[in-house]
Parts: C-alpha cells; sequence; structure tokens
C-alpha cells in the first residue's frame, strides 16, 4: 500500500513574525477557530459568571439527553427503565 507524502506547511520559523505568519498559515489551511476543548471541562483560570452559568446548563443538557438516551434504548430492549434515568 502506497501512502500519499503529506506536505508540512510548517517550517521552523526564525522570528516571532515568521511563527506568527506560520501559525496563521495553519489556522487558514485547517480552519481552525478556536480550542475544540474549551467549552468541554471547567478551567482553573477566572470565568465570568455569565460563563460559568452558560457551562453549568450545557452540562444539565448532555446529562439530561444522557439519561433521555439510556431510558430510550432499555424500553427498545424490553429492560425495566432504570429510575436515574426517568425525566
Amino acid at each position: 500500500m502506497t501512502r500519499k507524502r503529506e506536505t508540512s506547511i510548517y517550517t521552523a520559523p526564525r522570528s516571532s513574525s515568521e511563527h506568527e505568519a506560520a501559525v496563521a498559515a495553519f489556522i487558514r489551511s485547517r480552519g481552525v477557530t478556536r480550542c475544540p476543548t474549551a467549552c468541554l471541562a471547567r478551567t482553573q483560570a477566572s470565568v465570568p459568571a455569565a460563563d460559568r452559568m452558560a457551562l453549568e446548563q450545557y452540562e444539565a443538557g448532555r446529562e439530561q439527553s444522557r439519561r433521555s438516551h439510556i431510558a430510550a434504548t432499555a424500553r427498545a430492549l424490553g429492560l425495566p427503565v432504570p429510575q436515574s434515568s426517568l425525566c
């Protein structure tokens, strides 16, 4: 099996401006706009109250979705629905 050789867009920069240009080129070519884990886990930094509330609502929504999925799967398999999965 032959693998297509990928060309690297990164070359060792010689100055901070070249480094910034290389990072910008990477972001443009890959479409990266932010850190993908920025909203998935709590942070040690000081976070505004509105952002903390949004994260708590997100976590609560994911937990509710998880419980609903467990209950639906149990019903589809003819199993008793766990009490913790009821809405």
